[in-house]
């Protein structure tokens, strides 16, 4: 598990219920898509404003 806060450690942390939690608005858009696709639970969504 923790696999987006390990691909993407700028954008998502881990927090004290195992979830990952984005940390910041990013512009680093690519790598938290990465994050997303590689999600086994399909947990993460992006929005773009």
């Amino acid at each position: 598990d923790a696999i987006c806060a390990s691909l993407c450690p700028d954008v998502f942390e881990m927090n004290d219920e195992g979830k990952a939690v984005a940390i910041v608005d990013t512009t680093d858009l690519e790598c938290a898509k990465e994050a997303a696709e590689a999600c086994p639970v399909a947990a993460i969504t992006l929005e773009e404003a």
